[in-house]
């Protein structure tokens, strides 16, 4: 079963799909480890652990090779960020393709002019209507496997309005998208709206600190939404406990206690070790070859 085949029937078994984001093979390991059923590849993350901000900085390339680096790494659906397709219509029928080699569930393409900059900032540029629908169809045109997951999104609240964003998700829709992803209502009235106004799957963005309303993923799934994306969560999560640790080990001269005291073995348990320690055994301990 591919990988698209399994995040469409999760949308169709659980409601509403929770993906918590992930930026590398670890935290998407952590993620399954943690009894999530889907992994988001999220592109402001990816583009932290690059070094650079998210502001439309990595290239396609970049974006699919971490992609991969998190399908490998677990047996999960992974939705990724493919932020604006890296072009016009003929980069987007390419990306698409590479997206899915590389073993993703599905993607989303948005609407921002390139660079694009992470949904919840401000000073947004967007293309007209017509360009971002010939790049959906073009992404809809472009896969090979009919279920992977082409996931409509568009910025266009912050500068067009609430009404206009719905507008551009049901015309992706009609144009061959299979999930509309409004980015950044900024009420919990919009929040409640978007799926009763959109006609499709909706996907809902929860980041803490942004222009939406946090709401319960219950409260979200009762809306309406088939899916949720959690792209910030381990990143910042990340970001705090190495600043409490490296502050502690410059005021201590020590190692600190760490917030997760865990040996080196325990460590790597976490990412597959069990999975890889009797591999040293069975290709080592092989029977002699009978006589002949």
């Amino acid at each position: 079963m591919s990988k698209g085949k399994q995040l469409k029937d999760l949308m169709q078994s659980e409601g509403m799909v929770v993906a918590p984001g992930a930026y590398d093979g670890m935290t998407a390991k952590l993620i399954r480890n943690a009894d999530f059923r889907c992994v988001y590849m999220t592109g402001g993350g990816t583009s932290s652990g690059f070094g650079y901000p998210d502001y439309g900085l990595l290239t396609m390339s970049e974006m699919v090779e971490n992609a991969g680096r998190i399908s490998d790494a677990v047996d999960l659906p992974v939705i990724s960020d493919s932020d604006n397709g890296y072009g016009n219509e003929l980069n987007v029928f390419r990306t698409i393709r590479a997206f899915e080699k590389a073993g993703v569930a599905g993607v989303h393409i948005e609407d921002q002019a390139f660079p694009k900059r992470c949904g919840h900032l401000e000073d947004k540029e967007l293309i007209s209507l017509d360009d971002y629908l010939a790049k959906i169809r073009a992404a809809a045109d472009a896969r090979r496997d009919p279920d992977f997951v082409i996931i409509a999104r568009t910025d266009s609240r912050a500068r067009l309005g609430f009404e206009e964003a719905v507008r551009r998700c049901n015309a992706a829709l009609h144009a061959g998208a299979d999930v509309a992803f409004l980015e950044a209502p900024q009420t919990i009235d919009e929040v409640r709206a978007a799926p009763r106004e959109i006609d499709g799957p909706c996907l809902l963005n929860v980041v803490r600190g942004g222009k939406t309303p946090e709401i319960d993923f219950a409260d979200a799934k009762s809306m309406g939404y088939r899916i949720a994306i959690v792209p910030g969560l381990l990143l910042i999560q990340v970001i705090g406990a190495c600043d409490q640790a490296l502050a502690a080990m410059k005021t201590e001269g020590r190692h600190p206690v760490p917030l997760a005291d865990l040996s080196p073995a325990e460590a790597f348990a976490r990412v597959g070790g069990a999975e890889w320690d009797p591999r040293r055994e069975k290709y080592r301990d092989v029977p002699p070859q009978a006589a002949e």
